[in-house]
């Protein structure tokens, strides 16, 4: 599903080189839920968006289900990302202006898709927000936004879910809520799940776990998943 091969990112300061990724290198299976863990300033967040194709790397490559991301234009990438990838992220990045329901609608409707407000009201229930389809973000707890989130990145049927510190804003029983739904998607939707997280006790619930600690690989539990 998901390979990085010897990334580097690199960002010059001046008259010095930054190197924050150096040489990190592993694969995903399909299906798989893998925690991204490390100290503050370790490369995550960068990692996260180089495997995402929200970014380039200085070095390497990122083949996301068969596609060479690194390689493509930003329209070719953001294109591979509406088909295939979903987003979850720390600030939840709702539309203020528009309801629980129609923040879920949103990517289907631009993907010019039918049946976007049946498929809205499907995952809001499944994430057991029903109730709150007509509500705006600001009517929602933290955690509600959250699932919010979960669904919209849901709705396109994703291959694989990106998430940045999806609990970072929440107290802990909102944490738990969220973890258990990604880890539910993850298990009736079989799409793989990436997540990004300084939360031990989230990184904990994932199968497999890869530890950055500046910019290298310290650690991969998945020794299956490691790539050549």
């Amino acid at each position: 599903m998901l390979i990085a091969e010897s990334l580097t990112k690199e960002y010059r300061s001046g008259e010095r080189t930054l190197a924050v990724l150096r040489n990190v290198s592993f694969s995903v299976q399909p299906g798989e839920f893998v925690a991204i863990t490390g100290p503050s300033g370790s490369g995550k967040t960068t990692l996260l968006g180089l495997l995402a194709g929200l970014d380039t790397p200085s070095g390497g490559r990122v083949i996301l289900d068969g596609a060479e991301m690194s390689s493509m234009s930003e329209d070719d990438r953001a294109r591979i990302r509406s088909a295939k990838v979903g987003f979850v992220f720390q600030s939840f990045q709702l539309i203020s202006t528009l309801t629980a329901a129609e923040n879920v609608q949103v990517p289907l409707e631009l993907r010019g898709e039918s049946g976007a407000e049946r498929r809205a009201a499907d995952l809001l229930e499944r994430v057991g927000l029903a109730e709150r389809a007509t509500h705006f973000p600001t009517q929602l707890s933290g955690g509600e936004q959250q699932r919010v989130a979960i669904a919209r990145a849901f709705s396109n049927k994703p291959s694989i879910l990106f998430a940045d510190e999806p609990t970072g804003n929440l107290d802990a029983a909102s944490g738990e809520r969220v973890v258990a739904l990604l880890e539910q998607l993850n298990h009736e939707s079989g799409s793989t799940v990436v997540i990004v997280t300084h939360d031990a006790a989230l990184a904990a619930r994932a199968r497999r776990q890869i530890r950055l600690a500046d910019g290298v690989v310290i650690e991969d539990t998945g020794s299956m998943g490691q790539a050549d």
